[in-house]
């Protein structure tokens, strides 16, 4: 299936939206205020080490000072990411590696928080599509996520591909060995990493990721022998420039960019890394902004919404919490044309794939569980999850799909990749504090009720003023005003109500005169 790619710059903020067959599929965004740090190589100098927390403060030119602890001084990273043992034995204290004035080649791994600076690293990785490049290190590893039957076998066959491949790169060839400038010979190798999203990649797609992870090193160790201390030798790559590393493959037809700037740079970044993909980009330049004109807005607004309505009349409701997100299928106004069993199982099958977008859309990760309408029949279940098995198959994602349960539910998981849409787009509500509901006008006067008696007993005023919305204000001068003069004349002191409109449904002020 076809996709198209477009990308919507501003300089506050990149949007790029994939569609397949004209239907939003995936939403990426990246808000340049809010770019962290993880993954930057800088050109650091140490300017205190402290052998007391066996640690030290490296200045590689931000407001703080980084700090670098010992451990990460080890060749670690390999163990953290794979299944093999650390090789972090008796570790040598970090007053013997580093001293105040030092150049140190190191990397983010950690953002600055609050009053706390940047944690580094001097074990340097760089991410690709599918493969993690250790540059420093010759270990050739497997995601502990891939399943361990599998392991053994993609580790050999990653190993072959990486021995075919010479490691130090002149233009398109490569070589084994590089002469030194002492007329030494210099070995430059490095270890990989199979990510999990490598576990199904052919043998092309992994070379062209050993190759591009490669060019990119040696642009780093480039760049480190001619730029002074505290300068930034490399950067994490940005949302457009990611886009062409993870997003296009076979099936993309074009990559559409509305910024005349981004597009030269991209072009520039795609020729020299990705050479495939720079043909597949186009500068848009229509008078209506691209999004519009793909109607992209209003579907990241339906995103954004528990209900999602379905052609044939039925909808889903998605709730999203901390530990799963919920997916409800219902019938609504489809009512069939022939029996209830086949309205419900056509309404599940639109549903399937329904979810599995919604599902990309939203970036809904972690454990999903699907409440699909009741079906008696077996050999519709076996259907509709066949069909929700399909949609899921182009999904980027790894995702896992269980059977019905006893409960007519389908269980999944969904790897966790970058925060939710409605997480990145929204916050909880100020008034309802997350809940998604408030208490109603008359709960919220009986709640006053309670708190006047409470202030009247221990304070003893002269009179009480209450501020509140108007809808509450207008509830207690209307059907609870009975309610309001006995309580006026229980505790022996004038009640007078004040309407603030800017004052939540809740929330509400007590005056004490």
């Amino acid at each position: 299936m076809q996709k198209e790619i477009l990308i919507n710059w501003a300089p506050q903020e990149t949007r790029v939206a994939v569609l397949e067959q004209g239907a939003v599929q995936e939403m990426h965004l990246e808000r340049t205020l809010e770019r962290g740090l993880v993954g930057n190589v800088y050109m650091g100098k140490v300017a205190r080490v402290l052998p007391g927390m066996q640690s030290a403060f490296v200045d590689i030119g931000l407001e703080r000072a980084a700090f670098l602890h010992v451990a990460d001084l080890q060749a670690v990273i390999a163990a953290r990411h794979t299944e093999a043992p650390s090789s972090d034995a008796a570790q040598v204290p970090i007053e013997k590696q580093v001293f105040e004035g030092q150049t140190l080649m190191v990397q983010v791994i950690k953002d600055p928080i609050g009053s706390k600076g940047a944690r580094l690293t001097t074990q340097i990785s760089i991410a690709g599509r599918l493969l993690v490049f250790l540059p420093q290190d010759e270990h050739i590893g497997v995601s502990q996520k891939i399943p361990l039957k599998q392991r053994n076998a993609l580790k050999d066959r990653l190993q072959k591909l990486v021995l075919s491949l010479n490691p130090v790169s002149d233009g398109d060839k490569f070589h084994a060995n590089k002469s030194s400038a002492d007329g030494g010979t210099q070995r430059i190798w490095g270890g990989f990493i199979l990510r999990t999203n490598g576990e199904d990649a052919n043998d092309l797609e992994l070379l062209e990721d050993i190759t591009y992870l490669r060019k990119a090193w040696l642009r780093i160790k480039d760049l480190s022998t001619k730029l002074p201390p505290k300068s930034i030798v490399h950067q994490d790559l940005n949302l457009l420039q990611r886009v062409l590393r993870d997003f296009v493959d076979e099936h993309t037809k074009s990559i559409k960019i509305d910024s005349r700037e981004q597009f030269n740079l991209l072009n520039d970044f795609a020729l020299e890394f990705m050479p495939a993909a720079a043909s597949k980009l186009e500068r848009y330049s229509g008078e209506r902004p691209i999004f519009d004109l793909y109607n992209i807005d209003d579907e990241v607004n339906k995103a954004l919404g528990r209900r999602v309505d379905l052609k044939s009349g039925g909808y889903l409701v998605i709730d999203q919490t901390e530990a799963l997100t919920t997916v409800d299928v219902n019938t609504g106004g489809f009512v069939g044309a022939k029996n209830f069993d086949d309205t419900i199982f056509k309404t599940n099958l639109e549903a399937a794939g329904a979810i599995a977008r919604q599902l990309r859309l939203r970036n809904l990760g972690g454990i999903v569980v699907v409440d699909f309408i009741d079906m008696v029949k077996v050999d519709h279940q076996t259907a509709v999850l066949a069909e929700f098995q399909k949609h899921l198959s182009k999904d980027r994602v790894k995702t896992v799909v269980s059977h019905f349960s006893s409960l007519g539910l389908v269980e999944l998981t969904r790897k966790r990749t970058r925060e939710s849409l409605a997480h990145l787009l929204c916050k909880p509500c100020d008034t309802c504090s997350g809940k998604g509901t408030v208490k109603t006008a008359r709960s919220v006067v009986y709640d006053i009720f309670r708190e006047i008696l409470r202030e009247a007993r221990q304070f003893n005023p002269g009179e009480i003023k209450v501020m509140a919305a108007p809808e509450v204000v207008e509830l207690m001068m209307e059907e609870e005003s009975q309610h309001l003069a006995g309580l006026s004349e229980f505790i022996g002191k004038p009640i007078s109500l004040k309407p603030e409109p800017g004052l939540g449904p809740e929330t509400y002020d007590i005056v004490l005169l």
